[in-house]
């Protein structure tokens, strides 16, 4: 039985396969596996999944929480190449809650950048 689960490497367009659009984002956090804790950058997200820059080394099927202050979330290693890995979420996210992470990730870039944001530009 052919496995159904992604490669990085696999040459089919990404947008194919999700079921869910992936926003970029770029939010520090933190991941539990194994009983170990990892600080990670969440570099994508859907309802569904997202995609870390993660220094460890997770074996595919590893049960997983990824905790970005605002968001705790059980998930599953789907897949880990080079530094980054791949997460199913346990259950999917809400809308309000991508929208609140794409305007953290906003927020924390402007920061970096060492501009003011209004709150109503978050939102776009």
């Amino acid at each position: 039985m052919a496995s159904t689960v992604p490669s990085p490497e696999d040459p089919a367009s990404d947008a194919d396969r999700r079921a869910y659009p992936r926003v970029e984002v770029a939010l520090p956090a933190f991941l539990q596996a194994d009983g170990e804790r990892h600080f990670v950058r969440i570099l994508d997200l859907s309802a569904g999944g997202a995609k870390l820059d993660c220094p460890a080394s997770l074996a595919t099927g590893t049960s997983v929480m990824l905790d970005c202050g605002t968001l705790g979330r059980g998930a599953v290693v789907r897949w880990q190449h080079a530094g980054v890995l791949g997460l199913c979420f346990d259950s999917e996210l809400e809308a309000r809650e991508v929208s609140a992470l794409i305007a953290r990730s906003k927020a924390v870039a402007a920061w970096r950048k060492g501009e003011r944001v209004a709150a109503g530009e978050l939102e776009q």
